[in-house]
Order: C-alpha cells, then structure tokens, then sequence
C-alpha cells in the first residue's frame, strides 16, 4: 500500500506541475509515505507538502490542500484530509485491507519480494573467520547476520554473491601448523613444551593424530633440537617471540615442502570443519576465496604496484608502505614487511580490488566489531586505487555473550576454552540460533541465554513464532477431522465478513510485510523481520484465543481459514529469510 499511495501523491505533484503550481523544471524530492504513527490520525501519513513547500513558494497547508485536490482517486482510499502544519493524512477502505488476503494467498512464497534492487549485482562477504580453528559462537552471530542481510537483498530484487574469504596465508596458518606438529611431535615421545600463544583445542590433537598417520616419523625431530636456542615463553619472556622463533625453527628442520605439507593438512582439516558446521547452520555461499591464491596468483603483487606506480607508496625502513594519511586514515600502513612478506593489509586490498573488477556494485562485509579501525585504511585503499570508497559498506556486528544457568561462558580461540558452533546448535538448534542472533541490531552487544532458547513456552520468541504456524496447520487438519471443505474462492468473496479487531488487526500486519522486507534490507537490519514476526504471532495467538475459525456459517468460516492461511504464509516468508523453518506440528 505504501508505494501504491507514493504513486497516487506523485501523480498528484505532476499535475500540480501541470497547472503552474510547482516548479515545471528541475527534481522535486519523491513523495514519501510511512504508517501513521496515531491509528487515530489514519493509516498512512505523509509530509510531502512540507518538503515542496520551499519549491513552491507556498505555506505548506495550502500546498497540502492543493495535492488532496489533485490526488486520484482511489478505490482503496477511503479519506485523505489535511492535518497540522500540513501533513496529508491516509485513511484505507476496508476493502483495501481485506484485498491483502488475496495478494498474499495469490503470490505464496513471493509475497514480500520486490524488483527494487533492479538486479544490480552485490556481494555480501561474512564470517570469514580463520581456518585455525572450529567456529564459535561468536562467529554464528555474523554468520546469521550475513546470510539474513543476503536473503533480504535477494527478496527485493539485488543479485547477492555470498562469500568466505579464507586466510590460508599468513602468520596464524603458521601458528596452526606449530600447534599440530608441536603435538604430533609429543604423541611420538618428543616432550616440547607447548607454546603459550599456540592452539589448544582438542581439534589440534586430532589433526596431530592424522599428521602421524600420514607422515608416520618422517616428520620427528628431538626436542632438544627443536628448543635448542629460543627466547624464553610468557611469562617470562614474550610468548609472540617465541612463537615465530618456533615457526623459523620448525621450517629450517622440516623443509619447506614438508611444513607446507603440515601446514595444508592443518588448514584442509580445520576448513573442512568450518564448512561442515556453517552447512549445519543452514548457511550457504557461492564461492570460497583463498588469500594463498591471490598472492600466489600475483593479485596481491599487482595491488602494490598499482599503488606504488600511482604514488601512493613509499620504502621506510626497509619496508613498503602505503600512504593511507592522505586519504584520511591516522597513519600510513605497511604494505611489504622488511622481509619481503606482504601483510595482511596487502592482500586484503588486492581482495577488495578482485571484488570491484569483478563488477560487484555494491561490496558489503561483515565483520567483528573488534576490527572497526581497519575500515579507514581499506576504505583509503581503495580511493587510491581510483575505486569509489562508498562502494564498500562494512557492517560490524558485536560478538554474542553466551549465558548459561545465568553465567558468563568464557571463549578464546587459541587457549581451547570456547562453545563451538556445532555444540551450540547440539544443545539449542538451529532454529532457535539463528533466531536469537538476529532478535537486536548487530552493533548491539547480544547476551545469548541457552536456557530461553531451548524453553517452549511464549516466553522463547523463536518457539513463539514457529507455534503460530504450526497451530495454524492444526486449523487445517482439525478442518478435515470435521469432514469440512474449505472454498478459497468462496472465502474470497465474504473477506468483507473480516470486520473483527483481532482481524482488521492482522490485516494491517499483513499488508505491512513488504514494507518490512523492503525497510529491512535497506537498512541491512534484518532484527526488523524478527519484530515483526513476533509481533504478527502475537496478533494471531490472540485472535486463535478469541475467536473460533470453524463456525457453521460456510462464508464466514472460509473467510477466516483465509485469514489465517495468509498469516501462515507470511509466517514461513519471514522466517525463511532469516533461515528458521517453519514447523507444522510441535
């Protein structure tokens, strides 16, 4: 209904143009139209008088009595007035609402999708944690973010490219792959003692256990040789130090071929889980990015180059910067370490710079809010490459606190003292997970509570929504047990019978989830979807509880079952874009 009275309110503008009453010449803002804020005051309500007042060299008022004598008319407008300083005021015929059942049961799964995005290309890259270990329940709130924020943007019409990018190149690979051998080395009888900066998880055993079962003892050096020499671990010394002398050693004793070889098993194994579990979350994406493969491929080389040949690099102390200052980040950045070896920062610069010249219009990452200050940099990256910064968009999401019996659960990657993914969604679901990520905005702090989610009760919003659904399908059979036939065309024809508050409320919500979806996914707020479905089985449980469906009057009764078939349907929309299913029994 919003865009059918936007075009109503533009049709009335060009006709003002017409008669000399607005500028003929020059944009005019578009007409906006949001619900009333005071159902008292109508249904919609719009300010475009206000906005035009200027153009028009007229009091507001007065140019809104002009637009209400130009509007169109409308069978589904029942009265507009003109209220305040000039504010036009929407009231719907009933018919308008009761249409919606209609429009609902006639586009099904489409209900709520749009062409607004006109199918411009976007992509959205999310979770991207890296393949150093099991995801945790940190990483399930991005990866519930991104997928929902992906859906929402293929609902209104963008072509969404999902993506991981996986750091597979890098000090932390090596750090894995110290971590795997250190303990391989000590299933062999090798007692080095275990870095305090290495992986602890069990998963590093695991892959230790395959290591030796592949290598057998080739890869066995003493302990001795391996510590011969190190500066001293925390805490004592410095536990960074230690770690990549430990790397320089454990490279120079195997060779590199032999601790690539480690340091591939390690990655494959802990990828393969990482796939494995995101599949389990109902995550999906279309294609995998490797960093060893940019650098490999020479895309990280000609990023650098790019900006050296545009001046926009500089040697320093041995090493390649980028002059990130003059494009408004605090200080200049390392491109090349005086090693030779690029950063981080390089090659997520020759990344972001494969995205754009693979045509992407809009590039949105989600990231942990702990990597907000990396956003200037790349964003300067960028303009120096001669790429629009607005082109990139980084949503930070804040890492969810898990809670269970009402405590703070503890998690670090490195020390192995963490809730998995995969033991999340082994003690609540996935549903109740995805659910429960997406309930607030994702830069607010989320408190995950383990005991709400797996409670079936109202007081558990994800079991609150699904139950609605469900008791609707009961509708359904209960209908058969009766040996009832339900005639949609004939409930078509008696929705006008729909005039109960319970039911001119659903009504309204009903019409309001395009607005929602579309609202949503401009906004990359998929939380709003999550509102307003529990605000939608909120309506219904209320209406279930007042109200019987299967009364005898066969018009009356169809005209209900569809009501709450419509509300069925929009139920299961809303929640497949947040990836929940929708249940019908429970």
């Amino acid at each position: 209904m919003k865009h059918e009275l936007e075009e109503l309110l533009a049709r009335a503008v060009a006709r003002l143009r017409e008669q000399g009453l607005l500028p003929d010449e020059g944009e005019l803002p578009a007409p906006s139209v949001e619900p009333a804020r005071d159902p008292a005051h109508g249904d919609y309500a719009s300010n475009l008088a206000l906005v035009l007042a200027r153009a028009a060299r007229r009091p507001p008022r007065e140019l809104a009595e002009a637009l209400l004598t130009a509007l169109p008319p409308s069978e589904r407008v029942e009265r507009v007035e003109v209220a305040g300083p000039g504010f036009l005021n929407f009231r719907l015929a009933p018919a308008a609402w009761q249409a919606v059942v209609t429009e609902v049961l006639a586009q099904g799964p489409a209900y709520g999708t749009s062409s607004l995005g006109g199918g411009r290309p976007v992509q959205v890259e999310f979770v991207s944690a890296n393949p150093t270990g099991p995801l945790h329940v940190g990483h399930g709130r991005g990866a519930a973010y991104g997928a929902a924020v992906a859906s929402l943007l293929e609902a209104v019409g963008y072509r969404v490219h999902r993506e991981y990018y996986v750091n597979d190149a890098g000090r932390q690979v090596d750090i894995l792959a110290l971590s795997v051998w250190l303990r391989y080395l000590e299933a062999l009888g090798e007692p080095v003692a275990f870095p305090a900066g290495g992986y602890r998880g069990g998963y590093v055993a695991e892959i230790a256990d395959a290591l030796r079962r592949m290598e057998g003892e080739a890869l066995r050096r003493a302990a001795a040789e391996v510590e011969e020499g190190l500066p001293p671990d925390a805490p004592d010394g410095d536990k960074e130090a230690r770690l990549d002398a430990l790397v320089a050693r454990g490279r120079a004793l195997l060779g590199e071929a032999a601790w690539r070889r480690v340091a591939e098993l390690a990655g494959e194994r802990v990828l393969e889980g990482i796939r494995r579990d995101l599949e389990a979350f109902g995550v999906r994406y279309d294609a995998w990015c490797s960093e060893r493969r940019l650098v490999e491929g020479g895309a990280v080389a000609r990023a650098v180059e790019r900006l050296r040949e545009a001046g926009h690099a500089y040697e320093r102390d041995g090493a390649l910067w980028f002059r990130a200052s003059a494009f408004g980040d605090e200080k200049d950045r390392v491109l090349v370490r005086e090693s030779g070896q690029p950063t981080y920062f390089a090659s997520d610069v020759a990344y972001h710079l494969d995205k754009v010249e693979r045509g992407f219009e809009r590039i949105i990452d989600v990231w942990g809010a702990d990597h907000h200050g990396y956003v200037p940099r790349l964003r300067a990256a960028l303009q120096a490459l001669g790429v629009d910064p607005q082109r990139l968009e980084v949503r930070l999401v804040q890492f969810a606190v898990l809670y269970r019996h009402g405590r703070k659960v503890q998690m670090s990657t490195r020390s192995g003292q963490y809730v998995t993914l995969r033991e999340l969604l082994d003690e609540v679901g996935r549903d109740a997970a995805r659910f429960f990520y997406v309930m607030r905005r994702a830069e607010q702090h989320l408190d995950f509570d383990l005991d709400l989610a797996k409670r079936q009760s109202a007081d558990n919003p994800v079991y609150y929504v699904q139950y609605a659904h469900a008791r609707i399908c009961s509708v359904e059979r209960q209908l058969r047990e009766q040996g009832l036939e339900r005639d949609p065309g004939r409930g078509e024809r008696h929705l006008h019978l729909l005039r109960e508050g319970h039911e001119v409320a659903l009504l309204r919500l009903l019409a309001r989830y395009p607005e929602v979806v579309e609202a949503a996914a401009l906004a990359r707020e998929p939380h709003q979807v999550a509102h307003y479905l529990r605000e939608l089985a909120q309506a219904f449980h209320t209406y279930y509880n007042a109200h019987t469906f299967l009364v005898e009057e066969a018009g009356l009764r169809d005209a209900r079952l569809n009501l709450v078939f419509a509300v069925r349907q929009v139920i299961r929309n809303g929640l497949g874009l947040l990836g929940v299913s929708a249940p019908e029994a429970m």
